[in-house]
Formats: structure tokens, C-alpha cells, sequence
């Protein structure tokens, strides 16, 4: 019994078991679930939220109340920067992609001055962004999507699949996430990253430039947010000022899910993946049994609240140790 306690002290544990007691579920409430045309369009939408979870993990994970709120505004503003390249600027689409990506650093750079120098709220800075960058879409597009950019071989990030499997969840989400996780396991940066969130004072005193550190974060979050929207455009053939909205919700319940720990310094990629699976099987899962939007949202906050009790429980039992 202890074992199995100690076990299900790691989230990802808990989470694993949680995935294969939902796919099973879900699978007998709707004959569809199982259908490959259903898994295929569950890890196509499921990828976007991944990568913009991503970054939201590593600037939580930061520490300082980091958070980027304006995620999704930025894919948002990305998307028609990357629109307007290529339809009204002529563009080749990869060379638009690449410089859509610059503007998602440069947004999140943005974020990173407010916080980092002038050493404002990360809550305030990124909910002001928020608002910013997605009214900057609108004008950008006139609120219009734009469409006429599948030239090039384009489409194959979002529309192509190697053996069955969508390229932009092969060939992005994946090596995203394995790069990720390498980085903060492996290298100096990442132990930093984790020593900067959990005590940024001492981190300071071991000689960790910690500004530097959250700045880095928070242009990282701004280029997932850009990658993100090139993925969106290629699947869909077109780029949508709203394409980001409500997004950034999803990638932080996604992060926190994952025992990302809300005030830094405590969590792994590997757990916001897994997050990321019970989500996607959720969804999909309760639209096919015809569960209503409102009823899967609250299923979703209630699933989000045990985990935190859950985890809150382990934490003061570890203390009382």
C-alpha cells in the first residue's frame, strides 16, 4: 500500500492510470471513439493546445507568478502576420512561417521587458497583452480570415500523416516535447530554470541571472505561440484573427494538470503532455456521447480541482513526514 502511495505521489502516474480508465470509458459510451478518422482528429486538435502548453509550463515553471495569458492572442496576431505575407505580400509560405515565429519572440520579449525590468505583474502585464494582441489581429485583418496560402507544399504540416500518424503531431508536438524535456533535465539552462522558480533569491546568490532566465521563458512561450499558428494555418488553409482565443485557458489547465506547480519551480514536460492526453480524450470522448459544451467544462474544472487537492494532500503529508 505504501508503494503504491509513494507511486501515485508522481503525477504522471496518476495521470497515466487516469488516460487508460478514460479511454476505456469513453470507448464504451460511443461506438465512434475507436474510429481512426476519430483518434486522427482528436491528436490533430489536441496538438496546437500541446504546443502552446509547452510554453505555458516553462514560464510557469519560472517562478515570480509567471504566467503568459497572452498565448493565445499571439498565435492570434502570428496567424495574420503569416496571412498577410504570403496573400497580400506574395510571400513564399515558409519564408512567411519564419518570420511569423520572429514576431511570436518579439511578442513574448515584449511580455518578458514588462515583467522582467520595470518589474510589473506577470498576471497584469499578460492579461493587458491579452487584450493588445488580439485587438491588434483584428485590425490587422479587418476581422476577416484570409485564405489562399496552400501553395508550396504548406499543407503537409497540417494535412499530411506518416503512417498514419498527422505530421504536425510527428513532426512538431513530439520533437517540441523531447527537445523540451531534454533541455530542462539535461542542460545548465534547465536546472536554472527550476532553481529560478523555486527560490529566485538564492538562485540569484548562486549566480543565476534570473531576468535572463524568465526573459528567455517568456520569448520561448511567444515562438511556441507562433508555431502554433503556422500549424493552425497549414491545417486549415487559412489564417484567423481568433484562431488563438481561449487557447491560453487550455494551456494553462493543461500545464497546471500536469503537477505543474502554479508558483513555479516544480514540473515536467512529460506531465503537460500526459495533461494533454486526458484533455483530448475528454473532449472527444463526451462530444461523441453528446454531452453538452457546458457540461464538459465543468467535468474538466472539477477533474482540475481533485488534482489540486490531491496534490495538496501529498504535499502536507510529505511535510508532516
Amino acid at each position: 500500500m505504501i508503494v503504491i502511495t509513494r507511486m501515485f505521489r508522481d503525477r504522471r502516474i496518476a495521470l497515466i492510470a487516469l488516460i487508460v480508465v478514460t479511454f476505456i470509458v469513453m470507448s464504451r459510451i460511443s461506438p465512434y471513439f475507436l474510429r481512426v478518422s476519430n483518434l486522427l482528429t482528436l491528436v490533430q486538435y489536441s496538438a496546437v493546445i500541446g504546443i502552446l502548453g509547452l510554453g505555458q509550463t516553462l514560464v510557469i515553471l519560472g517562478g515570480g507568478g509567471g504566467i503568459d495569458l497572452s498565448i493565445g492572442s499571439t498565435m492570434s496576431v502570428c496567424s495574420v502576420t503569416f496571412g498577410l505575407l504570403t496573400v497580400h505580400g506574395g510571400a513564399n509560405p515558409w519564408v512567411a512561417a519564419g518570420i511569423a515565429l520572429l514576431v511570436g519572440a518579439a511578442l513574448g520579449l515584449v511580455n518578458a521587458l514588462f515583467i522582467t525590468l520595470l518589474r510589473l505583474p506577470p498576471l497584469i502585464v499578460t492579461l493587458a497583452t491579452l487584450y493588445l494582441y488580439a485587438s491588434a489581429a483584428n485590425v490587422l485583418s479587418n476581422g476577416t480570415d484570409i485564405n489562399g496560402f496552400d501553395g508550396d507544399g504548406f499543407s503537409v504540416i497540417g494535412q499530411s500523416s506518416i503512417a498514419g500518424i498527422p505530421v504536425q503531431v510527428l513532426l512538431v508536438l513530439l520533437p517540441l516535447f523531447v527537445v523540451g524535456s531534454y533541455v530542462m533535465r539535461r542542460t545548465v539552462f534547465g536546472r536554472h530554470v527550476y532553481t529560478t522558480g523555486s527560490n529566485a533569491a538564492a538562485a540569484t546568490l548562486a549566480g543565476v541571472n534570473v531576468r535572463r532566465i524568465r526573459t528567455i521563458l517568456y520569448v520561448v512561450s511567444g515562438v511556441m505561440a507562433a508555431v502554433g499558428a503556422i500549424v493552425t494555418a497549414s491545417w486549415l488553409s487559412n489564417a484567423q484573427p481568433t484562431s488563438g482565443t481561449g487557447l491560453e485557458l487550455q494551456s494553462i489547465t493543461v500545464a497546471v494538470l500536469g503537477g505543474t506547480a502554479i508558483t513555479g519551480g516544480v514540473g515536467k514536460l512529460s506531465g503537460t503532455f500526459l495533461a494533454l492526453l486526458l484533455v483530448a480524450i475528454l473532449d472527444s470522448g463526451l462530444q461523441l456521447a453528446g454531452v453538452g459544451s457546458t457540461y464538459q467544462i465543468g467535468l474538466l474544472g472539477l477533474v482540475l480541482i481533485v488534482s489540486m487537492l490531491v496534490r495538496t494532500r501529498s504535499v502536507v503529508r510529505e511535510s508532516a513526514v
